[in-house]
């Protein structure tokens, strides 16, 4: 068994249905969850797919959506894929900043290039972002890569740390991987987790590199940092990651756990095997956002079902004595 002490293994089966696909299908999605709780409220960022080859296929829907419960969820914002003039949209980030708004990191594949690129909007209140005001965050050029997406931002004192996945570059990469808008799903680089800091309440960002690499067994393909949890105490970091061995496996990665001091560095714990896994197809449990709220563990994660379509769920687990 696997898995930071005071967090136990947990099966995906029994958490709650937060958002169910649109179809009871596979290649129908919800899910790539982001939860925010600001001491009374959520916040949830979540997305909806389409299989290739539908009308607005792919990642064609994204929104924002409040809970007082952390169960039921109403919308307060969205966007339509087209809104962006993208194929394709991913995961979202949803933080408080210092003057008491929000901002939101979205990440979508830039359609003047067909690579993933990540932007912040800025408001009050979720309710009142602005497509128009959108700045680029982090995009291929500026991080030297083939690509980044799905941010995890995390502010710790003065600094924010902005967690992304990213397409590693090769000098031999064949100009064709990005003709279908998604190098991830090709197979013709692997895609670590880089960091980006910023000492300006994350409007702007400073590239630092790779903090946590592929590894070598059932994660050498990716490995995708979705939330990072301060241990109880001070002791680090626990973080919670999206692993595949292949672009095979790209929309049914399994979860990992991993653990940091400064997060720079980061140490597997589940190197051997996935921590986490769905029973049914592939096995996903991926995007889990954890958050820990009054000593009881809150796990939100998008997983396969039986019949290949993905959900997303919640958990809500004490710690291990």
């Amino acid at each position: 068994m696997f898995g930071y002490a005071p967090l136990p293994v947990f099966d995906p089966l029994a958490g709650t249905v937060v958002l169910a696909p649109e179809k009871d299908e596979e290649g129908y999605w919800a899910g790539s969850p982001g939860v925010l709780h600001d001491g009374e409220r959520f916040w949830l960022t979540y997305r909806r797919r389409r299989p290739r080859g539908e009308r607005a296929e792919r990642g064609w829907w994204c929104a924002v959506a409040v809970s007082d419960d952390g169960v039921e969820f109403t919308d307060v914002w969205s966007v339509h894929k087209d809104e962006l003039k993208t194929s394709s949209m991913e995961r979202f980030r949803l933080t408080r900043a210092d003057d008491g708004g929000f901002r939101l990191y979205v990440s979508y594949v830039d359609p003047a290039d067909s690579r993933w690129r990540i932007d912040a909007l800025a408001a009050g209140h979720p309710s009142e972002f602005d497509l128009g005001t959108a700045a680029p965050v982090l995009t291929a050029a500026s991080t030297g890569t083939e690509g980044v997406k799905d941010p995890y931002a995390l502010r710790a004192g003065p600094v924010t740390y902005l967690f992304a996945s990213y397409a590693e570059p090769r000098p031999d990469l064949d100009p064709g991987a990005h003709a279908t808008a998604d190098v991830y799903n090709v197979g013709a680089t692997t895609h670590p987790t880089g960091l980006a800091t910023s000492l300006d309440d994350g409007a702007t960002f400073t590239w630092q590199g790779r903090v946590l690499d592929v590894g070598t067994g059932w994660d050498r393909y990716q490995a995708r940092l979705n939330s990072v949890v301060p241990i109880p105490g001070g002791a680090g970091y626990v973080g919670f990651y999206d692993g595949s061995a292949s672009h095979e496996e790209n929309y049914e990665e399994r979860c990992g756990i991993a653990v940091s001091s400064d997060l720079f560095t980061w140490r597997r714990l589940s190197g051997e095997r996935p921590w986490v896994t769905s029973p049914h197809r592939g096995g996903s449990v991926r995007y889990l956002d954890a958050l820990l709220i009054e000593d009881r563990w809150w796990l939100y994660y998008e997983m396969t079902r039986a019949d290949g379509a993905h959900e997303l769920r919640v958990i809500r687990v004490p710690p291990r004595p």
